[in-house]
């Protein structure tokens, strides 16, 4: 990773060949330019930007801070070669700003997200080696969840759904392994899963699975009964029929075509896994919720007070 890489995940820090590089010591001036970052394809109002960097001050006075923080990523932009070699730039307009990136720049957001969309829809075992590898590239650059330490509400709405693209991309790279036996890997991704979700029961299966395949029996069993604690604790729940009656072909010794599991698997989901996908939605809809209201009260106050906004602007 040669060049201008711009890390999200974990702790916000860029670096150029390799070495960390200054940027502004404004936390607004590096919110802004996250956001920007994060919704990089598309153009942004300031009356929205404004209201969600600052939705506790008044319009007149969140529209002041919004400028003070393009003219200290502007200075910053200006003051720093790196940037304009890198192809970064920010399109101001009247009323919207965008941030301009070029090829060149490495974004580990952009990574995971570009790789995912190439997979999104194909199942487990028919991604091609080409693939599988793209993805493998992507979870090695997930050095933590979005911006680790910051609590602002669209950055914890995009922190749940990184974190869920990352989970469905360690849950193919499972099958995948599953399906062509490559039983290290695939441990490591299922308790990579389970580092986020231990509940996540057909992760616990795939691993049982997997276990079974590479002929240690005891490890396939154990993974039931942590299965079995998992579920009873976070959802108070018992393992599904199918999770049970796997167990019951370990312990007799019964085999499963890897394939025929992974089809299997990918096909089918159980209650407490649908119960426990329905509740994060409904946190991430509730989000979305909140930033709509604040939406449009930041637009009704704008349109109820034109005059404030030419002083403003």
């Amino acid at each position: 990773m040669s060049g201008l890489n711009i890390h999200l995940f974990g702790k916000f820090r860029i670096e150029c060949d390799r070495q960390v590089i200054g940027f502004s010591n404004v936390c607004k001036a590096q919110e802004l330019f996250s956001y920007l970052l994060v919704y990089r394809n598309r153009s942004h109002s300031r009356e929205t930007l404004a209201g969600l960097l600052w939705g506790n001050s008044t319009t007149e006075k969140s529209r002041k801070y919004l400028r003070q923080a393009i003219w200290h990523l502007q200075t910053a932009f200006d003051t720093q070669k790196v940037w304009e070699e890198a192809g970064i730039t920010l399109h101001t307009e009247h009323d919207w700003v965008q941030i301009g990136t070029s090829n060149t720049v490495w974004l580990d957001v952009a990574i995971l997200e570009e790789a995912f969309s190439l997979v999104e829809g194909v199942p487990s075992s028919d991604l091609t080696p080409e693939q599988a590898a793209s993805l493998q590239s992507a979870v090695e650059f997930y050095s933590g969840d979005l911006l680790e330490g910051w609590y602002q509400d669209w950055c914890l709405y995009e922190r749940e759904l990184l974190q869920n693209k990352y989970l469905t991309i360690l849950d193919k790279l499972l099958g995948y392994c599953l399906a062509h036996q490559e039983f290290d890997a695939g441990q490591r991704y299922g308790a990579l899963i389970l580092r986020y979700d231990r509940a996540r029961e057909h992760t616990h299966r795939r691993l049982m699975h997997l276990y079974q395949m590479a002929g240690d029996r005891t490890a396939a069993l154990r993974q039931y009964e942590r299965c079995t604690q998992a579920l009873r604790e976070e959802l108070g729940v018992k393992p599904d029929n199918r999770t049970v009656a796997l167990y019951e072909d370990i312990r007799g010794n019964q085999t499963t075509n890897p394939v025929e599991a992974v089809m299997t698997i990918d096909a089918t989901t159980s209650l407490p896994e649908v119960l426990c996908r329905l509740k994060r939605l409904q946190v991430m809809l509730a989000r979305v919720q909140q930033h709509v209201k604040r939406d449009i009260k930041a637009v009704e106050l704008g349109l109820n007070h034109p005059s404030k906004q030419n002083r403003a602007q």
